[in-house]
Protein backbone atom coordinates (compact mmCIF):
# COMPACT_ATOMS: atom_id res chain seq x y z
CA UNK A 1 0.00 0.00 0.00
CA UNK A 2 2.97 2.44 0.75
CA UNK A 3 4.64 1.62 -2.52
CA UNK A 4 0.98 2.35 -4.03
CA UNK A 5 0.90 6.11 -2.44
CA UNK A 6 4.17 6.68 -3.17
CA UNK A 7 3.61 6.11 -6.94
CA UNK A 8 0.44 8.31 -6.95
CA UNK A 9 2.24 11.33 -5.15
CA UNK A 10 4.95 10.96 -7.63
CA UNK A 11 2.67 11.16 -10.70
CA UNK A 12 0.52 13.53 -9.39
CA UNK A 13 3.67 15.98 -8.83
CA UNK A 14 4.75 14.78 -12.49
CA UNK A 15 1.59 16.52 -13.96
CA UNK A 16 2.62 19.41 -15.25
CA UNK A 17 0.54 22.41 -14.13
CA UNK A 18 -1.78 23.74 -17.00
CA UNK A 19 -1.47 27.84 -17.70
CA UNK A 20 -4.50 29.63 -17.46
CA UNK A 21 -6.09 31.47 -20.55
CA UNK A 22 -6.68 34.80 -19.53
CA UNK A 23 -8.80 37.77 -21.24
CA UNK A 24 -8.65 41.28 -20.11
CA UNK A 25 -9.67 44.59 -21.53
CA UNK A 26 -7.54 47.18 -22.08
CA UNK A 27 -8.52 51.21 -22.43
CA UNK A 28 -6.80 52.55 -25.96
CA UNK A 29 -7.75 56.29 -25.57
CA UNK A 30 -5.65 57.55 -28.36
CA UNK A 31 -7.29 55.37 -31.23
CA UNK A 32 -8.20 58.66 -33.16
CA UNK A 33 -9.13 57.29 -36.10
CA UNK A 34 -10.21 54.16 -38.04
CA UNK A 35 -6.79 52.83 -39.06
CA UNK A 36 -5.89 53.04 -35.31
CA UNK A 37 -7.00 49.50 -34.24
CA UNK A 38 -5.60 47.95 -37.14
CA UNK A 39 -2.06 48.95 -35.66
CA UNK A 40 -3.10 48.06 -32.17
CA UNK A 41 -4.28 44.53 -33.50
CA UNK A 42 -1.49 44.02 -35.07
CA UNK A 43 0.73 45.47 -32.13
CA UNK A 44 -0.78 43.00 -29.59
CA UNK A 45 -0.85 39.81 -32.11
CA UNK A 46 2.88 40.14 -32.46
CA UNK A 47 3.12 39.10 -28.35
CA UNK A 48 3.97 35.57 -27.59
CA UNK A 49 1.11 33.97 -26.56
CA UNK A 50 -1.86 36.29 -27.35
CA UNK A 51 -4.72 34.11 -28.50
CA UNK A 52 -7.35 36.33 -29.41
CA UNK A 53 -7.60 40.12 -29.83
CA UNK A 54 -11.26 42.06 -30.26
CA UNK A 55 -10.24 45.78 -31.12
CA UNK A 56 -13.29 47.93 -31.13
CA UNK A 57 -12.36 51.52 -32.09
CA UNK A 58 -15.85 53.08 -30.54
CA UNK A 59 -15.11 52.08 -27.10
CA UNK A 60 -12.03 52.94 -27.38
CA UNK A 61 -10.35 49.10 -25.92
CA UNK A 62 -8.84 46.42 -27.04
CA UNK A 63 -10.37 42.92 -25.38
CA UNK A 64 -7.25 40.32 -25.40
CA UNK A 65 -7.32 36.65 -24.91
CA UNK A 66 -3.59 34.96 -23.93
CA UNK A 67 -2.03 32.14 -22.49
CA UNK A 68 -0.67 34.05 -19.37
CA UNK A 69 2.41 31.04 -19.09
CA UNK A 70 3.84 33.07 -22.27
CA UNK A 71 2.98 36.64 -21.50
CA UNK A 72 1.25 39.12 -19.07
CA UNK A 73 -0.69 41.99 -18.84
CA UNK A 74 2.59 44.53 -18.69
CA UNK A 75 3.60 42.86 -21.93
CA UNK A 76 0.26 43.49 -23.31
CA UNK A 77 0.19 47.10 -22.26
CA UNK A 78 3.81 47.56 -23.67
CA UNK A 79 3.18 46.11 -27.01
CA UNK A 80 0.34 49.20 -27.22
CA UNK A 81 2.69 51.84 -25.21
CA UNK A 82 5.62 51.09 -28.09
CA UNK A 83 3.27 51.16 -31.29
CA UNK A 84 2.01 54.61 -29.82
CA UNK A 85 -1.08 53.80 -28.29
CA UNK A 86 -0.54 53.90 -24.78
CA UNK A 87 -3.57 51.88 -22.33
CA UNK A 88 -4.18 50.50 -19.26
CA UNK A 89 -6.50 47.92 -17.49
CA UNK A 90 -10.12 48.59 -17.28
CA UNK A 91 -11.61 48.00 -14.28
Amino acid sequence: MKKLLTALTLTVLAVPVWAATRTVTLSVPGMTCAACPITVKHALSKVAGVEKTDVRFEQREAVVTFDDDKTNVQALTKATSDAGYPSSVKP
